[in-house]
């Protein structure tokens, strides 16, 4: 009997390592790994990969493709993640991408293993179902930074929330499960805190539920100095 339950490629987690830069992270850094592993292009004493966020999405289509550049930057932010452009017309802006494995080996106490192979052990159906539920082990879990989140803010803001509050667990989970990152948390704050910290009237909504609900990537793609929405605006429940 196969080990998978349909006929399908599997996509891998590594959890340890989920654990240490993050679940979305972890599963396109193992996915590139794959590619780079049957790689023919050596360019400048590296194998790279190429791939359009489309193309991605096809390999990954549980996640939407603003979920993939996201994590794609985020290693790149990391320094996990090598890019490139080595078109030959510049107009094409499709990016190339290789591991930076000694990078990677700073988060790891075993040695990594270069290109090779993926071990079958997942099914995308059972990563995008893990992905959207955030329903995995517990060690897997433990990549929900809400004590930083919460830390974070009460820290910017001089306030004193809990992030063992069951409200709150719900609103950061829920946009962890949408593939936001602890980066894009603390941007919201950064932003929000800056636009209305001074403010009498707009500080008091400085915090989890308006923050980080369901205009979270509003305030992501905010651009600093915007002006304040209109109170009405706002449907919050006091």
């Amino acid at each position: 009997m196969s080990r998978l339950l349909i006929k399908e490629s599997p996509v891998m987690i590594i959890p340890s390592l989920a654990v240490k830069i993050g679940l979305n992270e972890a599963v396109v850094l193992q996915q590139i790994h794959y590619w780079l592993g049957i790689s023919k292009h050596m360019i400048e004493g590296r194998t790279w990969v190429y791939n359009t966020y489309e193309e991605w999405k096809k390999q990954l289509p549980f996640w939407s493709v603003s979920t993939i550049k996201r994590t794609i930057l985020s290693l790149e932010t990391k320094g996990l993640l090598l890019s490139a452009n080595f078109n030959e017309m510049k107009m094409d802006k499709t990016k190339w991408y290789s591991i930076d494995y000694d990078k990677l080996q700073e988060h790891e106490d075993s040695t990594i293993e270069r290109p090779a192979c993926p071990i079958e052990d997942f099914t995308t159906e059972e990563v995008a179902e893990n992905t959207k539920e955030m329903d995995v082990s517990p060690s897997v879990k433990k990549i929900i930074p809400f004590d930083k989140i919460i830390q974070y803010l009460n820290e910017k803001t001089g306030k004193n929330f809990k992030s063992g509050s069951n409200k709150t667990k719900e609103l950061i989970h829920a946009r962890y499960g949408e593939g936001f990152t602890l980066e894009d948390f603390i941007r919201v704050i950064d932003l929000k805190s800056l636009e209305w910290q001074s403010d009498p009237l707009w500080n008091k909504f400085l915090r989890p539920e308006t923050l980080f609900g369901t205009k979270f990537e509003s305030y992501l793609n905010q651009q600093e100095g915007k002006k304040k929405m209109a109170e009405e605006e706002f449907n919050f429940d006091d």
